[in-house]
């Protein structure tokens, strides 16, 4: 059984968003297909994920320095416990499915600040004589991304700082195996067209869920953008 962390960075619901109608579509597609695989929904909207802010810095700092987490102020202890814990749920996992959309060029804050506190030296990567690397070889990403304009190719594709972003980071991590979902244009259609454009990136096709499917589950899949 395989764990799978559902990230979505989006505040409004699936009737509503684009990048979260398709991440519905196809983490239900995932289920039916890997009914054992154990599925855990990290809403960042919704989730504790503290910025580093002063009290993670200090905090960090005095552990270095050979405090024990006792003598730490409480924000200290809270914070720092709680950054160890996301990672560590993150480290565990097998696969991860983020679902978000761009916003000027970039992933969400929210999303920003999840990545910070899994990009922990130690866990995720580690610093050594020839240079950094990543601890997460053989884990799998999907990234369902949604934007008004088209970004993954033509003349605004040097702007597109969220999937370029995210795929450079996970590599960090030692992750290879990277595949996304664009749903593009969504502020170039009419009102008219919108459900067409949902639809389309919503995978209806039978084939292309099962594509996706079989990418995060035993069968291996070669993405050809990572």
């Amino acid at each position: 059984m395989a764990t799978v962390l559902y990230i979505t960075a989006h505040p409004l619901d699936p009737q509503s968003s684009y990048s979260l109608a398709v991440g519905k579509e196809f983490i239900e597609a995932y289920r039916e297909a890997n009914p054992k695989d154990e599925v855990v929904h990290l809403d960042l909207y919704k989730e504790n994920i503290p910025q580093f802010d002063a009290d993670v810095l200090r905090g960090w700092e005095n552990l270095r320095s050979g405090s024990s987490f006792d003598q730490l102020t409480d924000a200290e202890k809270s914070k720092v416990a709680r950054l160890e814990a996301v990672v560590d749920q993150f480290v565990a996992a097998d696969k991860y499915v983020y679902v978000s959309p761009m916003w000027n060029f970039m992933i969400p804050p929210v999303l920003k600040a999840y990545t910070d506190a899994t990009s922990i030296p130690g866990k995720t990567s580690r610093y050594t004589e020839n240079g950094p690397e990543g601890l997460l070889n053989g884990k799998k990403v999907l990234h369902i991304q949604a934007s008004g304009s088209v970004y993954s190719e033509g003349p605004l594709a040097p702007l597109e700082m969220g999937y370029n972003y995210l795929n450079k980071v996970l590599q960090f991590y030692g992750i290879q195996s990277i595949e996304a979902i664009f749903v593009e244009g969504t502020a170039l259609k009419s009102q008219e067209q919108a459900p067409a454009i949902k639809e389309k990136g919503c995978l209806t096709s039978h084939e292309r869920r099962i594509r996706y499917c079989r990418f995060l589950g035993r069968e291996k899949y070669s993405s050809k953008r990572s």
